[in-house]
């Protein structure tokens, strides 16, 4: 058994918290409305580090640890978006919170789309952070871009998924998604790999990717949320030297969101938070107030 001691940031509170008999980790933050933080992968709560303090001088900074990653459980099962939305909703309910704003990325942008399409009554802003638009159809473009998302495959392949995400493919990841290379430390990548150490988490980065290939990207092409219309205040923020989406990936909403603003940040890759975090706090705290 992989023993991770939790690094330390200044000022932010640890809970476990049972959601349906899911035992999630939550890092939690200052006082003011709640705005929950969604990481992606291959990270965990941590992802949050250099914002955390920032944006908990305004909001109640909710930070979970999403099924499968970090220090939540990593059951055998769930690792679809629905699921881990009501996974999201299940452990606000515990904490007590009815209406919150979002900021997500990568997965956790994923999740931030379902809570807002779900929930508009909910949820009060939301700020996708590198992450593909639900609304995406089959175009000549957007199928073009298929082979920057080679690591979907990568990590769902029955033989050689479970062997690269134990290690390879996460190190890999956190190294050459950042443009801003300096900012993603040594320690930093360790902290966020070491968890796939553990059989569970590596066969949950499988299953991850696994269902995203075979179950979610096909509807999502097919035009699953075709008549889904996103009524809650938006805004898209990413990075333009991301490596896996380029900026009109993450924009394409045609006539289907009601408020939607676009924000780029030069010279920022996948991990806008680590690479360039007082941007992302000025935008955040601007949308949101």
């Amino acid at each position: 058994m992989v023993v991770r001691e939790m690094p330390i940031a200044d000022g932010v509170e640890h809970r476990y918290v049972d959601v349906d008999g899911l035992r999630m980790h939550v890092a939690l933050a200052g006082a003011g409305e709640p705005l929950v933080l969604l990481h992606g992968w291959p990270q965990h709560w941590w992802q949050w580090r250099h914002v955390i303090g920032p944006l908990s001088q305004h909001y109640r900074v909710i930070c979970p640890d999403l099924r499968g990653l970090g220090w939540t459980d990593a059951p055998s099962h769930g690792y679809i978006p629905g699921t881990m939305a009501d996974d999201v909703i299940g452990l606000l309910d515990r904490l007590g919170v009815e209406r919150f704003h979002v900021l997500g990325h990568d997965w956790g942008g994923l999740i931030g789309y379902l809570l807002a399409l779900r929930y508009p009554h909910r949820v009060q802003r939301y700020i996708a952070l590198n992450t593909a638009s639900p609304f995406l159809r089959p175009t000549a473009r957007v199928l073009a871009g298929g082979p920057r998302l080679w690591h979907i495959v990568a990590n769902a392949a029955p033989v050689l998924g479970p062997r690269i995400a134990s290690s390879a493919m996460p190190k890999w990841a956190l190294r050459h998604w950042t443009y801003r290379s300096a900012t993603m430390t040594s320690t930093d990548r360790q902290i966020f790999s070491v968890q796939f150490e553990e059989p569970a988490r590596a066969r949950a980065t499988v299953s991850y990717y696994r269902n995203l290939l075979l179950r979610e990207i096909p509807r999502l092409l097919a035009g699953q949320y075709r008549w889904s219309r996103l009524t809650v205040p938006t805004l898209v923020l990413a990075g333009d030297r991301d490596p896996l989406f380029p900026i009109s990936a993450l924009a394409e909403f045609g006539s289907r969101a009601t408020d939607l603003r676009v924000a780029v940040m030069p010279d920022v890759g996948h991990f806008p938070a680590t690479e360039q975090p007082a941007r992302v706090v000025e935008h955040a705290v601007r949308f949101l107030s």
